[in-house]
């Protein structure tokens, strides 16, 4: 028995082996149903016409038509050649001084689209210009193309160590590879580091004041310091402005002259602190503990309170001559025998604030709101013309 390798005419694909037995009509039969067409005539390698099965040798190639003329199969893997640009062979790329050897299926295959697959698809359709090596120049990073070229080799983005992953998002732009631009993208933010909210320690403040010398001006504007102990420091002078200090301990801690505008000083601790010449104006005390701090400044420099939220504050025995609690709200505080002589109480909410035994002399309580105030135990009778209503 005889076994032979039958082609459709014209290709070189997909062939079939079939045994040769009986008749030449049994054999155009078999390939009938073997290469699914109508077979007519049988061709061999060199477009010779077979009309006997008894010129059919063992292991004979044969072409297969229905009825039309010989057609080259060599001719027919020209034309493909041509089609497909031989996307097989291989190229080498100058990219900045530095040469790359890739295949032109791996330029042109994953990202067809792509600036590159449109300089390599078509020979010279593109005009690239060749080095004396043969290799085609590409005015580009080489350390950002290599893992671009990696990744039309193999899918993957692996980006080595020190390279920047916005420089190779530049070059996957440039380029045209859009698979490639959104895996860059994912990476670049997952790279970056999450905001870092947490508050400042003790230990990395006190570190920070040791470091400073006491003639800078030490800002610390904005920043957090949530639950902090930040107890008997030094912390005259210093820009806290819109700081979080809530819930903070100070205790004993030299504020004199520190900016607390708009800080967050709610929940905080301040018993026994020095506070000559603090400005807190529009600052939230809400709850805060202020018993027996001094606002008093010999020098006559006033503290400034204006506009501050002090609801339900404890500052009980609190020296506060002159201070400025202009249009502040003290609504529910405690100021139990605090020195308020010569302070400005003007637009005050001082509803059902505990003012017993205080020294209110000379204090200035025009348009202030007293209902439900407490005035007992007063050191100095409370007139008029302070335009209490």
């Amino acid at each position: 028995m005889r076994r032979v390798t039958l082609f459709v005419n014209g290709s070189a694909r997909n062939g079939k082996v079939v045994a040769v037995y009986g008749s030449f009509s049994d054999l155009l039969s078999a390939a009938s149903s073997k290469l699914g067409i109508k077979a007519a005539s049988i061709y061999n390698g060199k477009g010779g016409l077979i009309d006997d099965i008894a010129l059919i040798r063992d292991d004979d190639v044969l072409y297969v038509c229905e009825g039309e003329p010989f057609i080259d199969p060599q001719a027919d893997m020209k034309a493909s050649e041509e089609v497909y640009g031989s996307h097989t062979d291989w190229l080498t790329l100058n990219v900045g001084g530095r040469s790359f050897t890739t295949t032109r299926s791996t330029l042109i295959s994953k990202e067809p689209d792509s600036m590159l697959a449109h300089m390599f698809r078509d020979r010279g359709a593109w005009g690239n210009t060749q080095d004396h090596r043969g290799a085609f120049l590409i005015d580009r990073s080489p350390e950002y193309f290599e893992p671009i070229l990696n990744y039309l080799r193999h899918g993957q983005l692996i980006v080595n160590e020190g390279i920047n992953l916005l420089g190779v998002l530049e070059e996957a732009k440039f380029f045209g590879i859009d698979s490639l631009i959104e895996h860059l993208e994912v990476a670049i933010r997952n790279s970056q580091p999450a905001e870092d909210h947490s508050p400042i320690s003790r230990k990395e403040f006190v570190r920070f004041l040791l470091a400073t010398s006491t003639k800078s001006e030490l800002r610390c504007q904005g920043l957090n310091f949530s639950g902090a102990d930040l107890s008997r420091l030094d912390l005259r002078y210093i820009n806290f402005k819109m700081a979080n200090l809530s819930r903070c301990n100070l205790v004993y801690a030299n504020l004199c002259c520190a900016n607390l505008e708009r800080t967050d000083l709610s929940g905080s601790v301040l018993d026994g602190a020095n506070l000559q010449g603090v400005k807190m104006l529009c600052s939230n005390a809400e709850g805060a503990s202020l018993k027996g701090c001094n606002f008093e400044d010999p020098s006559g420099l006033k503290a400034n309170l204006e506009g501050a939220n002090l609801k339900g504050v404890d500052m009980e025995g609190s020296q506060m001559t002159g201070i400025n609690l202009r249009v502040a709200t003290l609504k529910n505080a405690k100021l139990k025998n605090c020195n308020l002589r010569g302070a400005t109480l003007a637009g005050t909410d001082l509803e059902n604030c505990d003012l017993s035994g205080c020294d209110l002399q000379e204090a200035n309580l025009r348009g202030s709101n007293v209902k439900g105030a407490i005035f007992e135990e007063m050191l100095t009778p409370l007139h008029m013309s302070q335009s209490v209503r």
